[in-house]
């Protein structure tokens, strides 16, 4: 039997399983990955940004797990080797109701202790000369890294400090008894007295595996990139990002540096229909009959349904995902948007229609799981892991 068995090996399980080995070091620990390696799914498929916490609620989970995960990373991979460059964040205005929007903004670093700086666009022109608006906030703590390699490092540690690596073990049940949580993969099974789920895109369904109801659904959103050719790898001297829309729950096509030198543009938010679906034409029957069925998935479709079908139709068409970008960097063309894979992103839903906007945990007597996990995820992964550690020490001394 092992002491704990993590499920997942994305960036927040193995933050998690390395971190609860150097808290207990004596104790037999196993993770489980699906996969036949760590940092295939969300870890691996994202654009590579070390947030700052500009958009988070005020003393939220995001808010203070960002802030800190935003330090806790760059240290990580200066302990570990890992390039990572803190190149800063630009949030464009390029409307005066953007404008009033980046005011908004404005307070809200204040509130969550950012450093930043306001640009007019005349100094938003001397930074970036490729980049067209009336203004700009700039946040210098802003970072790229590539987020596999830091999961990679993070699971080296584990297996140093004697934990145990088990890729290609689908999870397919799970049983919470008194003394022991019982985990049956397609390899076998295995024992634990304490279960910790990093699952992404499968949360809700791990929840149920235990006898819960979980209280939400995961609705799974394609995030899809461009990358532009290679005499444009100098185009932008930031990460470029439009001023969100509050009213909408992500943040808009952006332009982003990545750790190799290109540039992404992207993500839209597309309604994937199949919980882990790439691409434009996978899909899964059996989830789409549950997310077309799910009172809360059809409620925010509702609500969201002017919005959905414009980034539907972006996804379709180049030409409108390009007017997104051209709104802030008007000398890009249809030829510019080259291949890149896309990212797929697990938002859990309330029952009553709500997308869940904070880190959220589901937890029961031996088991502490991770439910809802949207960016800044991966930025935050040192200080959740933290956190579900600590979550896990309350069970193992009550």
């Amino acid at each position: 039997m092992y002491d704990f068995i993590i499920i997942g090996g994305g960036i927040l399980g193995m933050s998690t399983a390395m971190q609860l080995a150097e808290r207990y070091p004596d104790r037999r620990m196993l993770l489980l990955e699906k996969e036949e390696g760590p940092a295939r799914h969300q870890t691996g498929h994202n654009s590579g940004v070390i947030h700052a916490g500009v958009y988070y609620t005020p003393g939220s989970l995001k808010a203070r797990f960002c802030l800190e995960g935003n330090r806790a990373t760059k240290a990580f991979c200066e302990r570990h080797a890992i390039p990572y460059d803190e190149c800063g964040k630009l949030l464009v205005a390029t409307s005066e109701l953007e404008m009033e929007r980046m005011r908004a903004l404005w307070e809200r670093t204040a509130a969550n202790g950012l450093e930043r700086e306001w640009l007019e666009a005349d100094a938003l022109r001397e930074r970036e000369p490729a980049i067209r608006g009336l203004g700009a906030i700039f946040v210098p703590s802003t970072g790229i890294v590539d987020y596999a390699r830091v999961t990679e490092a993070m699971a080296a540690e584990f297996e140093r400090r004697g934990g145990q690596l088990a890729y290609g073990h689908r999870v397919t049940g799970l049983e919470e008894r008194h003394a022991e949580v019982v985990v049956s993969t397609s390899a076998g099974e295995f024992s634990c007295r304490y279960l910790i789920s990093c699952s992404g895109l499968m949360a809700d369904r791990v929840v149920r595996m235990l006898g819960r109801d979980p209280g939400f659904t995961i609705c799974p959103f394609r995030g899809e990139y461009y990358r532009l050719p290679a005499q444009h790898n100098h185009i932008v001297n930031h990460l470029i990002y439009p001023i969100p829309d509050p009213a909408m729950p992500f943040l808009g096509v952006h332009l982003t540096r990545m750790i190799d030198g290109s540039v992404t543009v992207g993500p839209n938010a597309v309604l994937a229909f199949k919980r882990e679906g790439y691409r434009k034409t996978d899909l899964s029957l059996p989830d789409m009959a549950r997310m077309f069925t799910n009172p809360g998935i059809l409620r925010v479709l509702g609500a969201n349904l002017r919005p959905g079908l414009r980034e539907l139709r972006n996804s379709l068409f180049k030409s409108g995902y390009l007017e997104e970008v051209r709104k802030y960097c008007p000398s890009l063309t249809l030829a510019d948007l080259g291949e890149y894979p896309a990212g797929v992103r697990a938002q859990a839903v309330s029952r009553d229609g709500r997308l869940i906007d904070d880190f959220l945990f589901v937890n029961t007597r031996r088991t502490v799981n991770v439910c809802n996990a949207p960016s800044p995820a991966a930025t935050s992964a040192l200080p959740i892991g933290a956190h579900i550690v600590d979550r896990v020490q309350e069970q193992v001394e009550a």
